[in-house]
């Protein structure tokens, strides 16, 4: 590293700020002139400002005398632009263009970091800028020329007539009034080109005087120097050499981006984003108007709440065949109307409102009869058409997207709100259309061959649901059977409890016939495996163990197998050494224990993305505990056989279906402590939500 002695001090400059003319120095540019044609010597004819808005225009003579100049062409534009007429208020009052004006534009809006700078007897003087402008030449002497050949063309088609045809000639002239102004309107008139361009007219222009820097009455040069140099100490810099360059050269500021440039109804995904959650639902569904729900989640940004996209979703569209529609009066405002035939909004809307009712009833619909009921113009029906259906030869209007069943199992509740705005709206079309039951009745259409396909996967789901309805049906009319045949034959029978998937039943009769089995397990299933990793000594649940099960249940109500395994561990834990549950309890074994304690196992429907482990997806319930909740949480559970999360709302009303108004808050509030847990505004039985 070089030392001081290296680079030397040669001079010292004092540096002095200036703020005379802190906010009336102007920086002007010319870019589209080279720098070594300065317009010093041009005579400047007039020059004013819009101090507010920093916008400068200035009048400079042109040499009319020079060889350079075009004489006719200059007298052809006088001609265009003024006339023949002679008036104050011509541009050019010569007849000849002998001026030109130059208008500004900012170059920069943070002059912050710049100054002009004056260096006078070992001083340096900084005054601040307060613009800095870019002079270019105007041409709005052409668009006074095109008015001016506009209005001759008009006088030359109206010269034909006589003044007596001019009187005759009456027009009628329609008044309309205004209506009040609303609060979201007027922000739209007030950001628009318009107003902001009548804004910048209302500011006066103030008018200046022009001395060159050769004329003997121009004085401002002195305001450029510091006049207070003498009064003021001088003190020294306490800034340290990187502190002081940042001061002189701050980091730039990065500025907004760049928006990309589109269309004024198209947004980029980047500005869509940026948009509250209620804003990027409602325009996406403005410009797809029908959009299934998982196409609806894909746009938005990664790990957006599905629930609170469905609180969105419903504000602004209308589920139709499982997919969502935009709603008319969305689509349609108030106060707007037709683009094709001025029809008001609110007629629109009914007319919409019955296609897409129309679509919820039937796939096909057919256009003549949509027509002959809305009584609308066809422009405007082929419109409703157009956004929600396509057209078939010999066919009609089909739906534009295939239904979507997989959205309405997942959400019924979804589903069964928007069923019932759909009743409301059925009954509002009946009464306004006056329509009959015959006609609101959907009809009869034949499938066509090879018009639906279905895969073999769907098949297998589609039986699986199927099973899951019928479990609870058919073990209840097997118990019932049970029961018949003990009371006709007196025999004392056991009770059968289902196992898990993939398990033998418990066999009761004697081992004698089974060939070295116990109790209907042989002697060498994996899944004779000990909990607690000692070899079993007794295969049948001691009283022990089913007294611990039926305590952790009646606490705990609902558990997985994997949780039941953690707790029976540390029930162990507990014991003295060489306690008889040290002898070894399998997997098999200690599910026995539960289902022989009133207990059953649920077959929660898991999403098949699940990453629960086989332990975690076996869920075991206490299914009669000998109170008045049994029937209760009998319910509860048999909702979780069918859906894996439910919302609160929907096992509120599957209780009040089944017990009517009895069911109080205080009873829901405790059967979903007992049973459930909350994630995400969706209940869950205990040990199956995914982390």
């Amino acid at each position: 590293m070089a030392s001081e002695d290296d680079d030397p001090i040669i001079q010292e400059i004092d540096v002095y700020l200036a703020k005379s003319l802190a906010d009336k120095l102007y920086l002007f540019q010319y870019p589209v002139r080279p720098a070594a044609m300065t317009y010093d010597d041009v005579t400047h004819l007039s020059a004013k400002i819009k101090p507010k808005q920093q916008t400068v225009e200035v009048e400079m003579a042109i040499d009319s005398m020079s060889p350079n100049y075009c004489r006719s062409k200059g007298e052809q534009i006088a001609l265009n632009v003024d006339g023949t007429t002679t008036e104050e208020s011509n541009v050019y009052s010569i007849k000849l263009m002998d001026k030109q004006t130059f208008s500004s534009i900012q170059a920069t809006t943070n002059t912050s970091r710049y100054a002009a700078a004056v260096f006078r007897k070992g001083e340096l003087h900084l005054t601040p800028l307060h613009g800095i402008l870019q002079l270019r030449p105007s041409f709005s002497y052409l668009d006074k020329a095109d008015s001016k050949h506009r209005e001759r063309e008009a006088a030359n088609e109206g010269g034909d007539s006589s003044p007596d045809e001019a009187e005759e000639d009456v027009k009628q002239i329609t008044v309309r009034f205004s209506r009040p102004e609303s609060e979201q309107a007027r922000q739209r008139r007030v950001q628009s080109y318009e107003f902001l361009q009548k804004k910048h007219a209302e500011e006066p222009w103030v008018h200046l005087h022009y001395y060159g820097l050769k004329d003997s009455r121009w004085n401002t040069r002195q305001y450029l120097f510091c006049q207070f140099t003498g009064m003021a100490e001088n003190t020294e810099l306490v800034k340290s050499p990187s502190e002081y360059l940042a001061m002189l050269m701050p980091p730039p500021v990065e500025g907004e981006v760049a928006k990309p440039v589109c269309p004024s109804n198209v947004l980029s995904m980047a500005q869509l984003r940026n948009l509250p959650l209620g804003d990027q639902v409602r325009t996406l569904m403005k410009n797809v108007k029908v959009m299934p729900f998982a196409n609806l989640m894909s746009f938005l940004s990664p790990g957006t709440d599905s629930t609170a996209v469905l609180r969105c979703i419903q504000q602004v569209a209308m589920l139709v065949q499982g997919n969502w529609v935009i709603k008319s009066d969305v689509l349609y405002p108030k106060d707007s109307c037709s683009p094709h035939s001025g029809v008001p909004a609110e007629v629109l809307c009914r007319g919409r409102d019955y296609v897409m009712w129309k679509f919820t009833q039937e796939r096909w619909v057919e256009r003549k009869a949509v027509a002959a009921v809305v009584k609308l113009p066809p422009e405007d029906v082929k419109d409703f058409m157009e956004q929600m259906s396509v057209t078939r030869i010999n066919r009609g209007w089909e739906f534009l997207l295939p239904h979507d069943g997989e959205f309405i199992k997942k959400h019924p509740d979804v589903a069964q709100r928007q069923h019932m705005l759909w009743m409301g709206i059925q009954a509002k079309l009946e009464k306004v259309f006056k329509l009959s039951k015959e006609d609101m009745m959907p009809k009869k259409q034949t499938p066509q061959p090879g018009s639906v396909v279905v895969s073999g996967e769907q098949l297998v789901t589609m039986a699986r649901e199927k099973a899951r309805e019928n479990y609870s049906v058919l073990e209840r009319e097997l118990q019932q059977r049970h029961r018949a045949q003990s009371r006709d034959s007196g025999v004392v029978q056991v009770k059968q409890e289902p196992l898990s998937d993939g398990e033998e039943p418990v066999d009761m009769s004697s081992s004698a016939g089974h060939n070295g089995a116990v109790n209907g397990l042989h002697s060498d299933d994996s899944s004779w495996n000990s909990v607690n990793g000692h070899c079993p000594s007794s295969r049948r649940p001691t009283q022990e163990l089913r007294d611990f099960v039926s305590s952790i249940f009646r606490k705990h109500f609902v558990l997985t197998l994997c949780e039941l395994k953690r707790l029976f561990n540390l029930h162990l834990a507990s014991l003295p050494p060489g306690h008889s549950l040290f002898s070894g309890i399998s997997d098999r074994l200690l599910q026995e224990a539960v289902l022989n304690s009133k207990c059953k196992q649920i077959l929660v429907p898991f999403p098949p993305q699940s990453s629960a482990a086989a332990d975690e997806q076996k869920v075991f319930a206490l299914w009669e505990m000998g109170d008045s909740f049994d029937q209760h949480r009998q319910i509860l559970l048999e909702i979780f056989i069918k859906n894996y999360r439910v919302r609160r709302n929907l096992i509120q009303a599957k209780l009040t279906q089944e017990f009517g108004d009895n069911v109080t808050k205080t009873d829901l509030d405790r059967l979903l402590k007992e049973c459930c847990v909350s994630h995400g505004g969706m209940w869950y039985l205990k040990g199956t939500v995914q982390s």
